[in-house]
């Protein structure tokens, strides 16, 4: 999730934005003298998605496990219920207590010199480093993007060697405190090589550069380069039909959704959890400065990822309680976010571990996985097939992946897993998954900027398997990582993948991801009738609590086999830790937080249905208070949403489709505009009748 080099990268030099200014050269070189541009073309592929063998055999059995569908009533707390009890007992002691809790912050303190704070806050330095976290882009981002790029490739045309550009980031870096001095050798070092390899090989400047990366915020500019359509085969679309509700009595399938577990190996009980550095909580970050800056037990609000006795925590309440699932699936991002420190070695090893544990805590039941970003090391890297040098290629993490989902996937998988992370594999007659590589998407994956032209040839593929399926009569379930319609998709890609979901909407019934780490949706419309919702994906609760969230996983439950299957998600259901209880009592208490048409009062979860309650939300500030706390998995130490954060919220439900919220969103947020605008009048005209009274009175 966290994109920390790019701050460095982009934003390390104080001195960038002043040379931006007073050194044209760096957004346009004129007549300079420039080295040779390196003569680079993709070279030739001639996979086809029709080579790639299919999976037809249901790798699911019979299904036996019986289930019952969560009440659609409100819950209600159960006499003699011991997991209630004993959370009634913690807030009894609560209110006694007299020892505060692990977790303090104060958000107005600063950690800088006050002249560098000062220095910093006139350039926005700090605030990059927000946006470019939290993918929520400005102008502020695009100017910090455009003057670090155009000074790259200013370094790289004047003959400037990879030795002194690397050396160069690395200095401004600890000169201007953005970055302790071993994070910023080790983010000069893995993504210098990197981002330099990729700049010498494009022709592209700032501009396109930085509306490739970071999307509507740094302008819509026309990129020929990166413009390209799918191809779907010469078939009619079939008449879209009228979704009913899938029967209450009919048989369920019972789904984990586990994602974004962020395993830290090194996370350490006590440690300093409020570091300045990408991530905390581990011996290396030093002793805390104050009581209230100690790493909890069972993990931290700030910076910190999921220790070890957490995540086996989980997985043995879920192998307890959720003994009856059917299958697993698991959407990526395994390693810490120690993006600066990390080798191909330390995420393999990151990568056997989880398997072995979920392997161990699982045994016999299916699990689908997908890949996460931050599989790769460096993060986010993941050249396309056509990079086949030894010290570039992906095929360490391929070939290794290959090797660890083979304990649950068919051998079919094997030949598209190696090539590019995605496959597809037959559950149940008539039902399939299609797993999908999103790194393909991923605007900070560097290599795309060399062609991001499909990469793997995925999308062509996708569209053969759903093809496939629809003259099958199957149904497909959609997994992978980062949502379509978030910020850190490629809007070119994103474009294309809309594009399919619309054209096979009556085979796809649902879409799961994760990534975010918050709880939450996105639906789909249809493009020439936004009216007409056509698809749903679900964005699955993150494991780890980086940062300021409680851990969390789903449960779903899909139609199941019978004559009328609709395979649309029945119900789901969020389970959460509280956190800060469990540190302060050191008894880890995990219970379902909702379920979906009891907290929501929907009648169904068909696409039409999380529509309506997007529309119910921009009315309602309760219900859409609500949904923020389910969003935030009910943290204490969640931020107060005004309007604008409601706005961006509800858009982000609204858009299936990246970088094109204007086209989605206008409507929803007028009627916010009008709400909030409604009560500013309000106010300004009780205050103006009560000062024309006054000054009749006196």
């Amino acid at each position: 999730m966290s994109q920390y080099y790019f701050p460095i990268v982009f934003v390390v030099l104080l001195e960038i934005l002043r040379l931006a200014q007073s050194h044209p050269f760096l957004f346009n070189s004129g007549n300079q003298q420039r080295r040779a541009q390196v003569e680079w073309k993709t070279p030739e592929d001639n996979w086809t998605a029709e080579a790639a063998p299919r999976s037809i055999y249901p790798l699911l059995q019979n299904q036996y496990n019986k289930h019952q569908l969560p009440p659609t009533n409100r819950y209600e707390i159960i006499e003699g219920d011991e997991d209630e009890q004993v959370l009634r007992r913690m807030h009894e002691a609560k209110q006694n207590a007299t020892a505060r809790t692990l977790f303090y912050s104060n958000k107005d303190e600063s950690h800088l010199p006050p002249l560098l704070t000062k220095t910093i806050k006139y350039f926005n330095l700090q605030q990059v480093a927000y946006e470019l976290e939290t993918s929520v882009m400005s102008q502020v981002s695009c100017t910090a993007c455009k003057a670090g790029a155009g000074l790259l490739q200013h370094y790289i045309r004047t003959g400037k060697s990879k030795e002194e550009i690397i050396k160069m980031i690395y200095q401004y870096c600890v000169n201007l405190k953005i970055q302790s001095a071993r994070v910023c050798e080790g983010v000069s070092q893995l993504f210098g090589v990197e981002v330099i390899y990729v700049l010498k090989r494009i022709t592209i400047g700032p501009d396109e550069i930085c509306s490739f990366i970071i999307g509507d915020a740094c302008g819509d500019i026309y990129n020929p380069y990166h413009e390209w359509e799918v191809e779907f085969p010469p078939v009619p679309k079939p008449d879209p039909r009228d979704l009913g509700l899938p029967k209450e009595a009919a048989p369920v399938f019972k789904v984990l959704h586990l994602s974004d577990t962020h395993f830290d190996p090194y996370y350490a009980e006590g440690s300093n959890a409020d570091c300045n550095e990408p991530l905390c909580c581990r011996l290396t970050n030093g002793r805390p400065t104050t009581p209230n800056g100690a790493a909890g037990k069972w993990g931290d609000y700030r910076k910190c990822d999921t220790p070890k006795r957490t995540i086996d925590h989980m997985l043995n309440h879920i192998a307890d309680t959720h003994a009856d699932i059917d299958f697993i699936i698991w959407t990526g991002d395994l390693p810490p976010h120690d993006v600066w420190n990390q080798t191909k070695e330390e995420n393999l090893n990151v990568l056997k571990e989880t398997v072995k544990q979920m392997t161990e805590k699982f045994p016999g039941i299916p699990i689908f996985p997908a890949l996460g970003n931050h599989e790769s090391a460096p993060v986010n890297s993941f050249p396309p097939p056509y990079v086949q040098q030894v010290d570039s290629s992906i095929a360490w993490l391929y070939d290794e992946l290959d090797v660890q989902w083979r304990r649950w996937l068919p051998a079919s998988v094997s030949h598209t897993v190696r090539r590019g992370a995605f496959y597809s594999v037959l559950v149940r007659p008539g039902y399939r998954i299609i797993s999908l590589n999103m790194n393909y998407c991923n605007n900070k994956n560097w290599w795309l900027l060399l062609n991001s032209t499909d990469p793997a040839t995925e999308l062509q593929w996708f569209i053969y398997e759903l093809q496939s399926a629809e003259f099958a009569g199957e149904k497909v379930h959609v997994i992978g990582h980062i949502p379509p319609g978030h910020s850190d998709c490629l809007k070119v890609w994103s474009r294309n993948y809309y594009k399919i979901v619309s054209r096979f909407e009556s085979t796809i019934t649902a879409q799961f991801f994760g990534h975010t780490h918050f709880d939450e949706f996105e639906v789909f419309y249809d493009p020439h009738d936004l009216s007409r919702a056509t698809s749903i994906a679900y964005i699955g609760p993150s494991v780890t609590p980086y940062n300021d969230l409680n851990p969390g996983y789903r449960i779903y439950y899909i139609d199941g086999d019978h004559d009328e299957t609709t395979r649309l998600v029945v119900d789901h259901e969020s389970w959460i830790m509280n956190l800060k209880e469990a540190n302060l009592y050191d008894y880890p208490i995990w219970y379902k937080l909702y379920s979906t048409r009891a907290a929501y009062g929907m009648k169904g979860l068909r696409p039409a249905d999380w529509d309506q309650l997007i529309n119910n939300m921009t009315d309602s500030k309760e219900l859409f208070d609500l949904y923020y706390k389910h969003y935030w998995k009910n943290s204490p130490v969640k931020p107060e949403c005004d309007y604008e954060c409601r706005k961006r919220i509800l858009c982000d439900a609204k858009s299936g489709r990246s970088h094109d919220r204007k086209y989605f969103c206008e409507e929803v947020e007028a009627k916010i505009d009008e709400s909030n605008k409604g009560w500013k009048d309000w106010l300004f005209s009780s205050i103006s009748s009560s000062y024309v009274l006054y000054k009749k009175l006196f």
